[in-house]
């Protein structure tokens, strides 16, 4: 069986003309089939050239003629224009065409004719989805690739009938973005509307509903033998970018946008600059996530008593997640627990109950907890992409309402005097959400030497707000 593809201008005579020689090869050889590719006039140029690069072939002219070989393995074969065709079809179907002068511009003008009401009724339906504009900035770092496939799904938006994913970055070449645009929509996700990649913040945030901002690594590539100094230059780069992260949120994003700040470096910093820049997008709408430092508490404890993690809940993070944090069981429980009391599934017990080794709560739990991370990125070489993904997950759904009224979590956010901490401060602390809106949770016990480590954390964040400015 013989297949023909036609491509050429939408305004072009001779593309009109390779059609109905086509038609009257189709006519008199049924297994001889077409398939037609009309392209604008404007993009015609453009199109030539990456089909012609891709297939490694040399044509500058319309129409472009090739035999598709794809069902016997091989890939098309150029044929060449519409001369070539004319003689590849009176040599191989002693077939030719006589189209006087007028018909074939008369055919060529309703060509174009269609291919711009085709493109005015995709525009229009194009018009008519309105999708989740989903934002990542540093989309090639390795978490990203265990987010893309959670974030759009319907599992996280369940009210969403389409999403589009803006992937950023702005220290990689746009070469491997277009590689990950590739292949998350070859992951064929049924809410997926379209994927775009950026190298530069010229349409950064643009209508943006979610934004996640998974940026690390912050170095200028030079030696430093002195470490305050290499310190103070990270701390102003971050604060350059992040300065006009927040003015482009507050002036492109949709009022309502979620904003989740993540990562082992200076979260709360990038935050805080955050808030101080975008002063349209009401304070709630900032949060940094501390539910993968709350989930390496929780598989601590869960090693120690025996259970798996997942059974393990309510565990608290309190302070600076990337300095001098304080994991609090006050109000963990444990479920499925084999001690002398048990229960059905539903039934749990207070951790601080079961755990009496105090020395070992205030020690040695807290510096497990504080080299876990390093010790899998250690073994592997790798940042703990998958559980950063994770946790970004968790904080979402519970954010979208998917999630318990009793379910306590443990986030970064702006804290305007809450258990007697300084105004100003982005500090973990435990949360709740109800009806997809975060609430601080007041209904734990904060003791003086609790106060004393969260002034200590906010000590510690007030020092590198300053050293940025």
């Amino acid at each position: 069986m013989a297949k023909i593809v036609l491509a050429g201008r939408a305004d072009c005579a001779l593309y009109a003309k390779a059609e109905l020689l086509a038609d009257t090869l189709h006519r008199s050889l049924p297994n001889f089939t077409v398939h037609r590719i009309s392209i604008l006039p404007d993009e015609w140029k453009e199109w030539l050239e990456a089909t012609c690069k891709r297939n490694g072939w040399k044509h500058e002219e319309s129409p472009l003629v090739w035999r598709d070989l794809v069902d016997q393995g091989g890939k098309g074969m150029l044929v060449g224009g519409y001369s070539d065709f004319l003689e590849h079809c009176q040599d191989y179907y002693n077939i030719t065409s006589d189209m006087p002068t007028d018909v074939m511009l008369s055919v060529a003008a309703e060509n174009l004719e269609t291919k711009m009401n085709l493109v005015d009724e995709e525009q229009h339906r194009l018009s008519l989805i309105k999708p989740l504009h989903v934002w990542i900035s540093s989309a090639l770092s390795p978490a990203c690739h265990f987010l893309i496939p959670n974030v759009i799904s319907a599992e996280l938006f369940p009210h969403v009938s389409a999403i589009s994913l803006h992937l950023l970055d702005l220290d990689r070449n746009e070469e491997e973005l277009q590689q990950l645009r590739m292949e998350t929509e070859d992951l064929a996700l049924h809410l997926l509307h379209q994927v775009t990649v950026h190298t530069d913040l010229e349409q950064a945030f643009q209508e943006a509903d979610v934004i996640l901002l998974l940026d690390e690594g912050w170095s200028d590539g030079t030696k430093s033998e002195d470490e305050e100094e290499k310190k103070k230059k990270t701390v102003k780069a971050i604060s350059d970018r992040y300065r006009e992260y927040g003015q482009l949120i507050d002036t492109r994003a949709n009022k309502e946008v979620k904003v989740i700040v993540s990562g082992d470096s200076f979260a709360h910093l990038r935050c805080s600059l955050l808030l101080d820049n975008a002063r349209r997008i009401d304070r709630h709408q900032f949060v940094t996530t501390a539910t993968q430092l709350e989930n390496e508490a929780r598989a601590v404890v869960a090693k120690k008593l025996k259970v798996k993690t997942s059974d393990v809940a309510n565990v608290l993070v309190w302070g600076n997640i990337n300095g001098s944090f304080y994991v609090d069981l006050q109000r963990a429980k444990v479920f499925n627990y084999d001690g002398a009391i048990k229960g059905p599934a539903f039934y749990s017990q207070p951790v601080d109950k079961i755990l009496y080794e105090r020395k070992w709560l205030e020690t040695d739990f807290q510096d497990m907890v504080r080299c876990r991370r390093a010790a899998v990125a250690s073994k592997t070489c790798r940042a703990a992409a998958m559980s950063l993904a994770n946790g970004i997950v968790t904080v979402l759904k519970a954010w979208n309402g998917i999630c318990g009224p009793d379910e306590v979590f443990s986030m970064a956010v702006l804290c305007t005097g809450y258990y007697d901490l300084p105004d100003g401060i982005v500090l973990s602390v435990p949360i709740t959400f109800v009806d997809g809106k975060w609430s601080v949770l007041f209904d734990v016990t904060v003791g003086e030497e609790l106060k004393e480590r969260l002034h200590l954390s906010a000590s510690e964040l007030r020092q590198e707000k300053e050293l940025g400015s």
